[in-house]
């Protein structure tokens, strides 16, 4: 029971770091597209871009969430089966997620996705990178705590 327990708190704590990482991309893309829309540099008041961003984040987190989940479970698993623990990793695993994403979309049937607007496939990469580093940050440096360390002679 004691060691159920202990996967049960393993896979919560992954679910957290899971949230946190669609939450940090969520706000990277839309900060970056804030950005690119050049909304922000417009007559409106700050109150105006800051409430939307209120409520544009955690909806752009939710597409994230969705769309990156089977990517990174499988490097979130591989992470905890090889006991991964520095930043870099958890990085470059977050770009290769948005990368892997990047792929999905142009096969999706819009072969000119990546000429479209070269903004938005850096986007998805860099918002990968992002994730990547907040997931890390909330549960990566814990990574393959669980395994069972032999006795010591």
């Amino acid at each position: 029971m004691n060691r159920f327990l202990l996967y049960l708190g393993k896979f919560a704590h992954m679910v957290l770091g899971y949230l946190a990482a669609a939450l940090a991309a969520g706000a990277f893309l839309s900060v970056v597209f804030l950005g690119a829309t050049r909304l922000a540099t417009l007559d409106m008041p700050p109150e105006v871009i800051s409430g939307s961003m209120i409520f544009s984040i955690p909806f752009t987190a939710l597409v994230v969430a969705y769309f990156a989940f089977i990517p990174a479970i499988v490097v979130m698993v591989l992470a905890e089966l090889l006991g991964k623990r520095d930043w870099l990793f958890y990085t470059l695993a977050g770009g290769f997620v948005g990368l892997v994403l990047d792929g999905l979309a142009y096969q999706g049937g819009n072969p000119d996705f990546a000429y479209m607007a070269p903004l938005v496939p850096v986007s998805i990469i860099g918002a990968g990178l992002v994730g990547g580093i907040a997931y890390w940050f909330v549960t990566g440096r814990f990574a393959g705590t669980l395994r069972p360390t032999s006795p010591a002679p």
